[in-house]
């Protein structure tokens, strides 16, 4: 059965051990279509025997399938001079009004998230409105400066924001309805109004794939230090339909219904050293528990070598972490 929707990402460096178990994880989880993968960068090489392509809008694509050929990606050479972290809605349009344009659902995930439920769930989730996950600094409510400085920023932009929610979401999931896609151009053009405010979309609160932040400070609270993150949240307040919120435990910020986990923060899985953090007490996370976890086929990034060690390292870490733990 040909699937109703596309998903995409965006990666540059060290992240695409990400997009590879990103693409596991919804590969087993029954999604069976097309990938859309943007990228800055060299590409790694587990990608490297794909065939080059050219896609509705794109050229210089490579095309990588799985044996069953029931999931495929495309990476996409991007030469945008923006943070991919505020690249988000852009592609997604592009690849709307392009190679996706027939289908009923557009998802973005970052690449740093596993998925753990059936892939349905996320169907139906994003039939029910713009579908959204709440973020580990939520909430925020109607009157906090944050909110305030938005909509007082956004009205020099004849912008009329409107408190919807207290639920402050994360950026690195959204999923839509073709019927919405008004929603991803509101998302864009109030970024492109937010760059005045950060000095330009090329920064964020990421450096060369780091989380060190290359937005000017200033003097008072900073409504956009998370960039695309705020503008998609000040983009909620201006919209007009329906959003569908799933609270903390839908990126497995709490135990609850975890439809994905989210690897915030660094080291990421991939980089962490399970049996140092261990050494200082500490336990491994459940985002390194998750990755290392997922069944990582049909698009390896790993070796079977590299796989089985980092899951016997949890183990252990697991057992030292009862006698000794900060």
């Amino acid at each position: 059965m040909t699937s109703k929707s596309a998903i995409c990402t965006l990666f540059e460096g060290h992240y695409h051990y990400g997009v590879a178990t990103l693409s596991n994880s919804l590969f087993h989880s029954g999604f069976n279509g097309i990938m859309y993968v943007g990228y800055r960068g060299d590409l790694p090489n587990w990608i490297k025997g794909g065939e080059l392509v050219s896609i509705e809008g794109f050229d210089n694509v490579i095309k990588v399938k799985n044996i069953k050929q029931d999931m495929t990606l495309y990476f996409i050479p991007l030469s945008t001079s923006f943070s991919l972290t505020n690249y988000k809605p852009n592609f997604m349009l592009d690849l709307m009004d392009g190679p996706a344009r027939g289908l009923d659902y557009m998802f973005y995930f970052d690449p740093d998230i596993v998925v753990k439920q059936p892939w349905a769930c996320f169907e139906e989730w994003a039939s029910c409105g713009i579908a959204v996950s709440e973020d580990v600094n939520s909430p925020l409510e109607e009157l906090h400066p944050r909110r305030v400085g938005w909509r007082k920023y956004f009205k020099d932009y004849n912008l009329a924001l409107k408190f919807k929610s207290n639920i402050y979401v994360n950026g690195g999931f959204i999923g839509v309805n073709k019927r919405n896609l008004e929603f991803l151009k509101l998302w864009k053009n109030i970024q492109d109004h937010m760059a005045n405010a950060i000095g330009g979309l090329e920064n964020s609160i990421f450096s060369n794939q780091t989380y060190k932040t290359t937005i000017p400070i200033k003097k008072g609270f900073q409504i956009f230090d998370k960039s695309d993150q705020d503008a998609l949240n000040a983009a909620i307040e201006c919209y007009k339909d329906d959003v569908s919120y799933i609270g903390l435990e839908g990126m497995g910020f709490k135990e609850g219904y975890n439809l994905m986990i989210h690897a915030l923060g660094s080291p990421k899985p991939w980089k962490t050293n399970l049996l140092s953090r261990a050494i200082k007490g500490q336990q491994p996370r459940l985002t390194d528990v998750s990755y290392w976890r997922v069944n990582h086929t049909p698009f390896s990034a790993h070796s079977d070598f590299e796989i089985k060690r980092k899951k016997i390292s949890i183990l252990v870490a697991k057992i030292i972490g009862r006698f000794y733990s900060k």
